[in-house]
């Protein structure tokens, strides 16, 4: 059959198309910015008539109707990244966490680990062959819509298509429900970065070298790094994600690819989070290369690149160099992410620099002010980064290089970079603990 009578006759309303998941499934739903609002409102509005689904998932950006308390019993998110939209629902039991890196995330469904009865993706419009892009999220997504046995897509006249390892054919569609909606937006980085954000990125550019191919995390810290890098020359990019703030150092000719050893002339990513400005320029943009996370986040395939820098913040860093990057104390707050995959990755490349970026101190929302560096972590942190990993170390008072080094000269470099207001009692703390 022709693929576009084949798409025509797959087409169903969203409230049809989740008629097809029953009690007991388990559902992958795609996210960051790519949630497919329609089919997920009409899931929720057909939830009282399931029992116990599980939402698999990652990152998504939108509402949390699909948490709420009166979801209870029919739907239940199981969550590998804790996102800000259920992190009360975690906190209070309603949903779960699996904790997992990042790179393995799809091979939890392709291992046949959590095997998937339905996947909820959301594409562009199919071009002349059958093929629709994924767009601004395939790298979490392309692998679990391959092992479930039904696939629900939303189709997207204002999806992008992108390209790489992004296709899927109208063909593995077994409903399809036509949507024109603006993908969702996050400006990341438009504003004026603060006074220790800037110090903290100025810092970072530094130990940038050129040629260097870049990952960069979410957060105030990587995109104001970018805005220090227009006196460098030929950096790279091999990033689980990027935003808006790379399209400026391409067209500024810093950002060129030229000097990568993989993927040479090519922007290499998962998916991307931005400004509608973003999602035009990656629309069939040949520089633009979308992989699946497993490829991407591989550790040995980032060592594969010479002069890797890693970019990644982290809540709290003790005088060994541990680093808690998902949990307050025992309070679980996002996950592990590319974290560890890039830090390590980065550890292995030829001239890597892989760094932890933190402000020095923080001041809770009742006024409670402390060091973001500390004699120990809180009871119950979890390590995300551990004290054998870790190299680079940046607050915005400089940079402490922990790597093969003693735990005394660990805990001098942190004390060195750590707020002033706290290094007396961070000194106390290390001899007490007998490290200095």
């Amino acid at each position: 059959m022709d693929w576009k009578n084949l798409y025509k006759d797959r087409i169903v309303s969203a409230k049809e198309a989740v008629q097809v998941i029953k009690s007991g499934d388990r559902v992958f739903l795609t996210g960051n910015v790519s949630v497919p609002h329609k089919l997920l409102d009409a899931l929720v509005e057909n939830a009282p008539n399931v029992q116990d689904v599980e939402i698999c998932q990652a990152l998504t950006v939108g509402g949390s109707d699909y948490v709420l308390p009166e979801m209870e019993g029919h739907l239940r998110v199981n969550t590998m990244f804790i996102s800000g939209n259920i992190r009360e629902a975690v906190h209070s039991g309603r949903a779960d966490f699996t904790p997992v890196l990042l790179s393995e995330f799809p091979l939890l469904f392709k291992n046949g680990h959590l095997p998937l009865d339905v996947a909820i993706i959301h594409v562009s419009l199919p071009d002349d062959h059958g093929f629709c892009s994924l767009g601004v999220e395939v790298g979490l997504t392309k692998t679990a819509s391959e092992s479930a046995k039904i696939i629900i897509a939303e189709v997207n006249e204002q999806m992008p298509r992108t390209l790489g390892d992004a296709f899927i054919h109208v063909g593995r569609l077994n409903y399809i429900h036509p949507v024109n909606y603006p993908i969702s937006e996050m400006a990341m980085g438009s504003g004026k970065p603060s006074p220790v954000v800037e110090k903290m990125a100025s810092h970072i550019a530094e130990l940038i070298p050129d040629g260097a191919t870049m990952q960069m995390g979410i957060g105030a810290v990587p995109d104001a790094v970018l805005k220090h890098l227009y006196n460098k020359k030929d950096l790279g990019v091999h990033t689980e994600l990027f935003s808006d703030g790379v399209i400026d150092l391409v067209e500024a000719g810093v950002l060129t690819n030229a000097e990568k050893t993989l993927h040479q002339g090519k922007i290499l990513a998962g998916f991307v989070i931005g400004t509608k400005r973003l999602y035009d320029w990656v629309d069939d943009n040949p520089l633009i290369e979308m992989r699946r996370t497993e490829y991407v986040n591989d550790p040995f395939v980032i060592a594969q690149n010479d002069k890797m820098v890693a970019i990644n913040s982290a809540i709290e860093i003790d005088l060994t160099g541990q680093v808690c990057a998902d949990s307050i104390g025992p309070k679980l707050y996002s996950g592990v992410g590319g974290q560890l995959d890039f830090i390590y990755g980065a550890s292995r490349s030829k001239g890597g620099v892989p760094i932890i970026a933190l402000p020095s101190d923080t001041t809770t929302s009742s006024g409670k002010r402390f060091s973001r560096i500390t004699g120990m972590l809180k009871q119950g942190a979890g390590v995300v980064t551990t004290r054998n990993h870790v190299h680079y170390v940046v607050t915005e008072y400089g940079v402490a290089d922990l790597y093969g080094k003693t735990i005394r000269q660990r805990a001098q470099a942190l004390i060195g970079i750590a707020h002033p207001d706290f290094r007396a009692d961070l000194k106390k703390e290390a001899q007490a603990l007998n490290y200095i």
